[in-house]
């Protein structure tokens, strides 16, 4: 694709980045950038940034200001700090001058006042980047400021430690607030207890493998990057806590094996979970583990993802041509990934992806040959178990789908609940007919994937089960009254084998299988296939929408009907999303067979490699509830693949 870059940058420098061609200047030049594009909407002693657009979150306009300075004050800190002091634009007086003029009269109706910090407010979210933007230039801020603006600061951070958090990844802002305020010797008890304390809430949500939860529930996205990781492990690192750092680093270490999986071979990094506004903040991970030695990357894959999502950004609109500003969307605007709490401010917590710029010139990870990342070596399919996702890449075309049986946080539909996603592809918009859906239909209602309950995941598939639930209706009544839907997906190559097992459905019961949202009038956008296979018929493409990757996706449909068999019925297809070329035609690409064994559905699938895969589909026990954990899985032949002799 053509390049699209808002501002001047450096030659590129194919010795040593053979993939991005960007290098440590690169960096340096987006981040002068985008904190110099900020500086005309400051307030006139810069204690707010009121960036333009239009829309305020709900939090309300002072608040948004607030954030406009927290998060470009970060990006600023990581750039004054990875330069060892060196301040040629003058970033430390200017933040120095916000600091002190937000402080005067905190909670007050004034050009400049700060919000207070109060339960479960906005304000706590910023606290945490100003805190530890403050931390990381100490030298060059903070010990310059006058006692009167630091006792100030300090007393309006202090709210953070007692205020209330919403229970999620907000509990790590008290840890960041009181980390600093204890080595600043400001309520170094208080600062303290917040700091274990808040360590000690998000223990319950660590569900191994070195993946977090977002609070309670099932919701596995990018905040365990950016913020369950990050929060923990700079808190050690900073503080010098080696014990602490062992833990923590050594989680984001084995999270790192995982995540790596999740960037594209154009750099983008995968298209799912809430606040995706913020873009380039999903390097901060990988930053963080070259920071702290707790990576298994080498310094030349991680530089290569880093660089890559930097530039996939920078160089498809994420930033305005006019204004510098990152505009609210993905590639350019776009509502669809935006959540109520956005504001015009929000994308600068892709701040945090210049975390890497602490790392000194030096370091291997800027001077290191740049490395192929996991979608640029070879196909791979591969089970991570702790969030019951599937991961499956193809080096012929970069891509990376992500096959969900395990995560769900059905308040931010439509990026939590579908089938899958990808590095390529966006959900259509909430309201929209679904993509990526299995689902029973009812007056062209579609019933929703809610209270997933993962079955596992191993070598080539993952499965789960839910109750299915119509739109408007209670516990009880219509066709999803006593349904239950089993998924499994089985992938080989680029191709996904998607079945469905429908029990305690009345007869006639309509289903729906939808796949992938692409443009297919757009040569650059992948093809979206769907073939059906068993218990499913070819049905009209569902109204073109739009995504935040084209604004016209078309959704390819297939339909079925339910007999009332009282060991279910099962419904198979099989889907592609590629950008090959020439790949072979889907209907070669396998071949199904499904048998009645003893109540059970038998799936046998024949890839064209020869590579077999057997599955036995059995009845959920109904009784059981919701909250048990059902075996209704047997995947056979995982361990020894039938081939040809």
């Amino acid at each position: 694709m053509t390049s699209h870059h808002p501002f001047a940058l450096p030659e590129e420098d194919r010795r040593t980045s053979p993939y991005t061609g960007w290098t440590r200047a690169h960096w340096e030049t987006a981040a002068d950038r985008l904190v110099a594009a900020v500086a005309p909407y400051a307030t006139p002693r810069r204690a707010l940034y009121h960036l333009p657009g239009g829309r305020t979150s709900w939090s309300g306009r002072r608040s948004d200001g607030l954030e406009g300075y927290a998060r470009t004050f970060l990006l600023a800190a990581f750039r004054v700090a990875g330069a060892r002091g060196a301040d040629p634009a003058g970033l430390m007086e200017r933040y120095g001058d916000g600091l002190a003029a937000g402080t005067l009269a905190p909670g007050g109706e004034g050009t400049e006042d700060w919000p207070p910090i109060q339960d479960r407010s906005q304000p706590l979210v910023e606290a945490a980047s100003i805190a530890l933007g403050l931390r990381l230039t100490r030298p060059w801020l903070w010990d310059r400021l006058d006692d009167g603006v630091r006792d100030r600061a300090a007393g309006w951070l202090a709210d953070a430690l007692t205020a209330e958090a919403w229970p999620c990844n907000w509990e790590l802002f008290a840890v960041t607030v009181g980390g600093f305020l204890a080595e600043a010797g400001y309520e170094t008890a208080a600062a303290r207890a917040a700091v274990v304390r808040g360590l000690e809430r998000i223990e319950p949500w660590y569900v191994g493998d070195g993946w977090y939860t977002d609070g309670p529930g099932r919701a596995f996205d990018n905040y365990n990057g950016w913020a369950m990781h990050l929060y923990p492990v700079l808190e050690a690192w900073l503080s010098g806590d080696e014990k602490l750092l062992d833990r923590y680093g050594g989680r984001l270490a084995v999270h790192l094996a995982d995540y790596a999986r999740l960037f594209g071979g154009d750099g983008a990094p995968m298209h799912q979970g809430r606040s995706l506004t913020y873009r380039m903040a999903t390097t901060a991970p990988l930053w963080l583990g070259a920071l702290t030695e707790h990576t298994p990357l080498t310094p030349g894959t991680t530089r290569r993802l880093a660089s890559g999502a930097l530039r996939y950004f920078l160089d498809r609109g994420a930033v305005d041509d006019r204004s510098g500003l990152l505009s609210l969307g993905w590639h350019g605007p776009y509502e669809g990934v935006l959540q109520g709490y956005s504001g015009p401010a929000s994308p600068y917590w892709a701040s945090k992806a210049f975390l890497g710029l602490l790392l000194p010139a030096e370091h291997p990870v800027w001077t290191a040959a740049e490395e192929p990342g996991p979608a640029e070596r070879g196909d791979a399919v591969t089970a991570l178990r702790a969030p019951n996702w599937l991961i499956q890449s193809t080096a012929a075309d970069g891509l990376v789908r992500l096959h969900n049986h395990g995560s769900e946080d059905s308040r931010y539909d439509p990026y939590y609940t579908r089938l899958a996603y990808s590095t390529t592809t966006g959900p259509v918009p909430l309201g929209a007919p679904p993509d990526n859906h299995f689902g029973l239909v009812e007056d062209e209602r579609v019933s929703l994937r809610e209270e997933l309950r993962p079955l596992g995941a191993g070598d080539d598939w993952a499965a789960s089960w839910h109750r299915p639930r119509l739109p408007g209706e209670g516990d009880q009544g219509g066709p999803a009254g006593e349904a239950l839907i089993t998924g499994l997906v089985l992938a080989h190559g680029a191709a996904e084998i998607r079945a469905h097992l429908v029990t305690g459905a009345a007869s006639g019961t309509r289903v729906r299988q939808t796949g992938w949202a692409v443009d297919p009038a757009d040569s650059s956008s992948p093809r979206s296939e769907l073939l059906a296979l068993h218990g499913l018929s070819p049905a009209a493409d569902l109204p073109a929408t739009h995504t935040a990757f084209t604004r016209r996706a078309t959704v390819p449909a297939l339909s079925g009907e339910t007999t009332g068999d009282v060991d279910g019925d099962l419904f198979v297809c099989v889907a592609r999303l590629t950008a090959e070329p020439d790949p072979l035609p889907l209907q070669a690409a396998v071949t199904v067979g499904v048998a009645r064994v003893r109540g059970a559905y038998e799936l046998t699938a024949t890839w064209a490699d020869g590579t077999v895969h057997r599955v036995r589909l059995t009845r959920p026990d109904p009784g059981s509830g919701l909250g048990a954990h059902l075996v209704v899985l047997d995947v056979l032949g995982q361990d020894a693949r039938l081939r040809p002799t």
